[in-house]
């Protein structure tokens, strides 16, 4: 999508703090973070939520948690714990309709979130 800001960042016609990019996904630094480690992982494919999700696209979930595996080891954040969270539509919190996920730690998350 022309106007879609995680679509810019793919295509590199917007700058990130790149964490990890393969032909499925891409992770990133966000750029206004809630904890010591907070980064993005997005599909290269864009769909605006995970309630646009079509049979072959399923695949990505398994992919995009392989990620976020490697990436929460190697910065350190496995062994105590972080969260995961995906945001779908205006009520869910979603600000960009791109599918995304929000990986957090490096600190102790309070529940409920807000």
């Amino acid at each position: 999508m022309d106007n879609c800001i995680f679509c810019k960042i793919i295509k590199g016609e917007i700058p990130c703090s790149k964490v990890y990019e393969d032909d499925k996904v891409l992770a990133f630094n966000d750029i206004n973070p809630e904890a010591p480690v907070h980064f993005l992982v997005i599909t290269k494919k864009h769909l605006e939520s995970i309630i646009d999700f079509q049979n072959e696209d399923y695949l990505l979930i398994n992919h995009i948690i392989k990620v976020i595996n490697k990436l929460a080891k190697d910065m350190g954040i496995d062994e105590k714990g972080f969260r995961i969270v995906n945001n779908i539509g205006k009520d869910g919190g979603q600000t960009v309709p791109h599918v995304h996920f929000h990986v957090l730690g490096g600190r102790h998350l309070q529940w409920p979130p807000g």
